[in-house]
């Protein structure tokens, strides 16, 4: 096979290694623009289980790369005067040149033809001279460019810029530095390379550049020429971190970093390899990994497969889940960095925490595992916080309002759709029962409809009768009875949403029969499918207010711990609060200040009605997750508005606005909003913020809580699928809680046989049908 390879970086270099040892027959030539020596950046980071595919992959390229390595185990986080260390997390670093120059050499060793200080052909000649065209031509790659139609790239740039640098420091760990400068806050990122020198990147916000460097910034800089005023600026900033050494430079100018994602890597016979085909930000030390890793993958599958279109087939069905993971880390990681100044006033201990669990591959489960002495000291510090004895974060103590909580794990609302005429029955006093007995802090009830004609479906349940608000005092009468989790009722309209048929027979698909009319702020459909909904009048509203007000005193009467405002899900009040969904002209439509005026005014009637002593929530969704409708920063305006109104927390959720939404769904994909408005709105407040959304695992929320991204976590699936997920939590983590006098005899640790962490697989390449000792590494996240 004739293969061309445009690029002679690690990528480019690797992939032909293994290629051609895999199969001495093919030709490969590779094409680079530099010249041997030329190289640029300083030092490049491994993870073992990388490293392990590198050895089991190449011996020989693993055992030269293992000479030259730096190896460290301790993340150091100097913040506010203070220095917190975490061990156990084993990485290596090596020079970028020396890489180059191990590549090369085996290349030469192995006849590759690489084609230095050479551009190359256009790739649509190459890809009809040759057999495979793999296009390793970095992150600006004209290959890429060229096919762009076919390949469909996008590139999303944020909002830091950096500047990539060295110095001849050698750290002894990875160091996180905190600079709190005249300009702003800034970040560096540092890590040894070798036995003499470190890589040194400063990270800002485009905000504190302005203030600290567009002044003086270089424009117009040449090849190899770097930006040597803001350099000198920078030593001056860093004297303390450098300790009187020299700040190096490599053709280092100012960088906004950009993203990049393909629709897809394959066209006709070119391959997009490395970072042609995606980036993910350099703070979780990604690049040259993925590289590599991409490399391994494509010489297996062209090894293993009949032909070419079979192999870049299976190899973009293979590394395109792990990529997509690895982005999502990197997506999490970049934008706390962006979002650094907002945790500047957590003590050192939760700072340090928070930073090293930032992307959610690192959790509080997995850092004991990694260093139990310093996990041991944030229990203690956590403990302190609290003024309690050390107990895993979920399991402390929480405050919403005057109400207080054993623990803080919420059982989240969720619609079941199994009401007859509004009245809840057996049914929810075995559910919502069942939840309480489970040993969460905090029960919540599904969405409790104000009126007939506010329900969504004729499945849910009301508070509008006196029959109705019997049947709720049951069910709250066994929670206090029989258990010590608090319980509180959610209520809400469905607006626009409504007289739609129950979730299992057709989720938001409209009544064919039995229906009725549905209102909203303005005549907008939910989809082409459902009806358009009447235009509320002022005397609408103030009927539909005095609904809610009479729907809280029965709440009250029925004797719930806590009442929660449903302003979320793009049912009547939260279609109130989106431009997406209120074209309104009045005083009720338009700025943010008239979209916040009807909810506003129903949540301080209701607490006008609702006992003082008890606290009142309200549940918004963050994001619309649609062009044009509301984001993070609304949801923090949304938020401040309702705690200086008297709200006692936040329930952040996202979405279900608007039937076009594109949301991004992941593991605790909506706990950046809540981390945000705890933040920014909670803290200044004393408003607990509650996270919800595919939160799945005690492990999550004890990390989630730590950190200080939310006060309690809701948790809905889950406890579907084991009402009792707080007692097995507790059991799980050794930790002891009260169970149930009937069900202490299975009171124990259950034996799960689950291991931490990935494990990984080797799957060995076949030559002529028998196993040879050329393996295969693949991570365990490409299963």
């Amino acid at each position: 096979m004739r293969i061309s390879v445009l690029g002679g970086g690690p990528a480019g270099l690797y992939f032909a290694v293994l290629a051609k040892q895999l199969n001495p027959a093919h030709e490969i030539t590779v094409w680079e623009r530099n010249a041997p020596d030329d190289t640029f950046g300083f030092g490049v980071v491994f993870s073992d289980e990388t490293l392990g595919g590198i050895e089991h992959a190449d011996a020989v390229v693993h055992e030269a790369m293992s000479r030259e390595f730096a190896r460290w185990d301790d993340i150091d986080v100097h913040y506010r005067g203070t220095v917190t260390t975490s061990g156990g997390h084993g990485f290596a670093a090596m020079s970028r040149k020396r890489l180059l120059a191990i590549l090369q050499q085996r290349c030469r060793d192995l006849d590759v033809d690489v084609r230095f200080s050479t551009p190359a052909p256009d790739a649509a000649g190459l890809a009809a001279e040759y057999d495979l065209v793999v296009a390793a031509d970095g992150v600006n790659s004209a290959v890429r460019t060229r096919f762009a139609e076919a390949f469909g790239p996008s590139v999303e740039t944020r909002q830091c810029r950096y500047l990539w640098l060295g110095t001849d420091l050698v750290f002894d760990a990875f160091k996180f530095h905190v600079l709190e400068t005249p300009h702003g806050i800034m970040q560096i990122h540092g890590y040894p390379y070798g036995r003499d020198g470190s890589t040194f990147i400063l990270e800002l916000h485009e905000q504190v550049w302005q203030r600290a460097f567009a002044p003086i910034a270089a424009s117009g800089l040449g090849p190899g020429e770097s930006d040597e005023k803001s350099i000198e600026l920078i030593r001056e900033l860093c004297a303390d971190v450098l300790e009187g050494h020299r700040i190096l430079a490599n053709n280092s100018k100012w960088g906004t970093f950009g993203t990049v994602r393909c629709a897809r890597w394959v066209h006709d016979n070119v391959v997009l390899l490395g970072d042609a085909a995606h980036t993910a930000h350099f703070s979780i030390g990604s690049g040259t990994k993925l590289a590599m890793e991409d490399a391994l993958a494509l010489a297996a599958c062209l090894h293993e497969q009949p032909d070419v279109p079979e192999a870049l087939a299976a190899y973009e069905e293979e590394r395109r889940p792990v990529v997509a993971s690895t982005q999502r880390a990197a997506q999490a990681s970049l934008e706390w960095f962006e979002n650094l100044a907002q945790y500047t006033h957590q003590e050192p201990a939760q700072f340090a925490f928070n930073l090293l669990t930032r992307s959610r591959r690192v959790t509080y489960d997995n850092l004991k595992l990694r260093d139990r002495e310093f996990a041991a000291e944030l229990d203690e510090w956590f403990a302190g916080s609290v003024g309690t004895t050390v107990a895993p974060p979920m399991f402390q103590p929480a405050r919403i309002g005057p109400l207080e909580l054993a623990n803080r794990v919420v059982v989240s609302p969720m619609d079941m759709y199994s009401a007859v005429d509004g009245v809840p029955g057996e049914f929810h006093l075995v559910h919502l029962g069942g939840k309480a007995l489970g040993g969460a802090g905090l029960v919540m009830t599904e969405m409790i409809c104000v009126s007939e004609e506010g329900r969504i479906t004729p499945g849910c349940p009301g508070l509008y009768t006196a029959e109705q608000e019997q049947a709720w005092q049951r069910i709250v009468d066994f929670v206090h009875r029989e258990t010590p989790a608090k319980i509180g009722l959610q209520l809400g309209h469905s607006g626009r949403k409504g007289a739609t048929k129950l979730m299992w027979e057709g989720m938001d698909d409209p009544l064919p029969e039995g229906g009725w009319e549905v209102c909203g702020p303005s005549p907008l459909p939910y989809s082409p499918k459902n009806q358009t909904p009447r235009e509320l009048s002022i005397m609408d509203l103030s009927e539909i207010r005095e609904q809610f007000v009479s729907a809280a005193r029965a709440a009250a009467r029925a004797g719930f711990d806590l009442l929660e405002l449903h302003c979320a899900h793009g049912y009547l009040l939260s279609s109130f609060l989106s431009p997406l969904t209120n074209h309104r002209t009045d005083e009720y439509g338009g700025s943010p200040e008239n979209r916040l005026r009807f909810p506003l005014e129903v949540f301080d009637a209701m607490r006008t009605a609702w006992p003082a002593q008890r606290p009142m929530t309200v549940r918004i969704s963050a994001t619309d997750w649609f062009p044009g409708g509301n984001g993070a920063d609304e949801a923090v305006a949304i938020a401040q508005a309702f705690a200086e109104h008297g709200a006692a927390a936040i329930d952040v959720s996202t979405g279900q606005v608007v039937s076009e939404e594109q949301p991004k769904f992941g593991r605790s994909y909506q706990t950046p909003y809540a981390d945000r408005i705890r933040n920014e709105v909670g803290r200044r407040y004393g408003t607990a913020v509650i996270a919800v959304g595919a939160i799945s695992s005690y492990d999550d929320v004890n990390s989630l809580i730590l950190a200080g991204r939310a006060d309690l976590c809701a948790i809905g699936r889950s406890h579907l699928y084991d009402p009792q997920w707080t007692l097995h939590a507790a059991a799980e983590q050794d930790y002891p809680v009260a169970w149930p006098l009937p069900w202490a005899a299975g009171k124990r640790k259950p034996q799960t046989g689950r291991t931490d962490g990935p494990q990984p697989r080797l799957d060995l390449v076949r030559t002529g049908g028998h196993q040879t000792a050329h393996a295969r590494w693949r991570p365990e996240s490409a299963r």
